[in-house]
């Protein structure tokens, strides 16, 4: 599936400090078990006039602002102008942008945020990678392990093709400008392409298009563009 390329998928690759792994690999969820390295080689050649080394294996933008009450657990990179809220809880390889919202209460694990992700209510996001200005509403999950505990197929909507990801933890790929809609369950291997928008309370799996209105999984529509 040619759309599922990283070169298709996001439309901007500058986004991310971490564009080189975007072009090392084909398909985004390749990336998920090289995030640790990234941040542990990345994280020590950070400007010092620009973030700090709060604690091991932990850099923080001097412009973030971090509420006492969240958690942060290395390896970790939070960039400039992204905002932690109280109670939240990065439990380390994260790689968190410029200008995002970590809500409070949201849970981030072994993800990529690029810059202006919001993520800012009730969320977890584990083994996941969010576009550029992607938002997940309040109380939407990635949902990362299969209950029968296989690995994760990356499939189309209409169970056509598939993908054998090798991963038994992959929970979503979202674009840029994906908006989910309040508690709505994205399933593992979901990959949902940019510019759509994901109904409330939705149940998602699979490969969503481009452009799309995701209404049910029976009922994505083309937006009129």
């Amino acid at each position: 599936m040619v759309e599922l390329t990283n070169k298709e998928f996001f439309q901007d690759l500058d986004q991310t400090i971490a564009t080189e792994l975007f072009e090392q690999t084909t398909y985004p969820w390749e990336i998920l078990p090289l995030i640790k390295d990234f941040v542990l080689k990345v994280g020590p050649t950070l400007s010092v006039d620009e973030y700090d080394q709060v604690e091991e294996d932990v850099w923080i933008a001097k412009r973030a602002t971090i509420a006492k009450t969240a958690t942060i657990n290395g390896p970790a990179i939070i960039g400039p102008d992204t905002e932690v809220r109280p109670g939240a809880f990065i439990r380390g390889n994260a790689l968190i942008g410029a200008g995002c919202v970590v809500g409070n209460s949201t849970e981030i694990k072994n993800d990529i945020l690029f810059n202006n992700v919001q993520v800012p209510h009730y969320n977890y996001v584990g083994d996941s990678i969010l576009g550029y200005k992607s938002h997940m509403g309040a109380g939407s999950i990635t949902s990362n392990v299969k209950s029968d505990k296989t690995l994760v197929v990356v499939k189309d909507r209409f169970n056509h093709e598939k993908i054998e990801t090798g991963l038994k933890k992959m929970g979503a790929m979202l674009g840029d400008y994906v908006e989910v809609g309040c508690n709505s369950v994205l399933n593992p291997g979901t990959v949902i392409g940019s510019n759509t928008n994901v109904y409330p309370l939705s149940s998602v799996r699979g490969f969503i298009p481009r452009g799309c209105i995701f209404k049910k999984q029976s009922n994505i529509v083309q937006k009129d563009i």
